[in-house]
């Protein structure tokens, strides 16, 4: 089974446990860190932002309450995007199911792009962003947020209990799904050994590029715009 398979048939079979075990496992920060991410992007009303790997819409809907009016989705899981229809209405036409590197969009298509923990599922990050480079306009920005493992050696021995141990158990638990829950710290571990999104963004051809630490170090926010200013 190929990446994008493995991580469509999980993201199928998590759905509907999907919002309540990203709330809980997170002890709603998660919310937090999308608002931050939107506050630190050069969002706008009249702006035009696409949400990949857009799950069930949690990113697309805080961006919507801060006043971007403008907003499409696009995600590997048709039942996310099922999900994600019936809590916004307001989306209708407008969430296509498409993988980060085959996005069906015209060049300069959006404003601004916007991806929170889907980059370390990509079964190709650099064709990613050379696609999202592609479909932003000359003002573009892309906003990632990501997991990392906190550079703190004792925060990292908290955090690597949760995430081994008692994530795992209560994802399979709730979600009734074996593998999603410990797919997770395996691939955050996998990603922040081996993926330097500074680089693979400067080497995409990005400007501008900036990151930042959240909460104790175990979220990455990556900034970084088409073109210099």
């Amino acid at each position: 089974m190929t990446k994008k398979e493995k991580v469509k048939n999980m993201f199928d079979n998590i759905a509907l446990k999907y919002d309540f075990l990203n709330h809980f496992l997170s002890a709603g920060i998660d919310i937090y860190w999308r608002k931050k991410a939107l506050k630190l992007s050069n969002i706008s009303p009249e702006r035009r932002l696409l949400d990949i790997a857009c799950g069930t819409g949690d990113f697309s809907i805080t961006a919507k309450k801060m006043g971007v009016n403008k907003i499409f989705g696009a995600d590997l899981s048709s039942n996310m995007l099922n999900l994600f229809a019936r809590k916004a209405e307001w989306m209708a036409g407008k969430l296509i199911q498409s993988t980060a590197e085959e996005l069906p969009f015209k060049p300069a298509s959006f404003d601004n792009i916007i991806v929170a923990f889907g980059v370390r599922n990509f079964y190709d990050i650099k064709k990613s962003f050379r696609s999202f480079y592609e479909i932003l306009s000359g003002q573009g920005e892309l906003t990632v947020l990501e997991f990392r493992l906190p550079r703190s050696k004792l925060i990292r021995a908290v955090y690597l209990f949760y995430f081994h141990r008692l994530l795992p158990f209560i994802g399979r638990i709730i979600s009734k799904d074996k593998e999603a829950y410990k797919y997770l710290p395996e691939s955050v571990n996998e990603f922040d050994s081996e993926i330097d999104l500074y680089g693979i963004l400067m080497n995409t051809g990005f400007a501008n590029v900036k990151k930042y630490s959240l909460t104790f170090g175990i979220v990455q926010l990556v900034t970084a715009q088409k073109y210099r200013k």
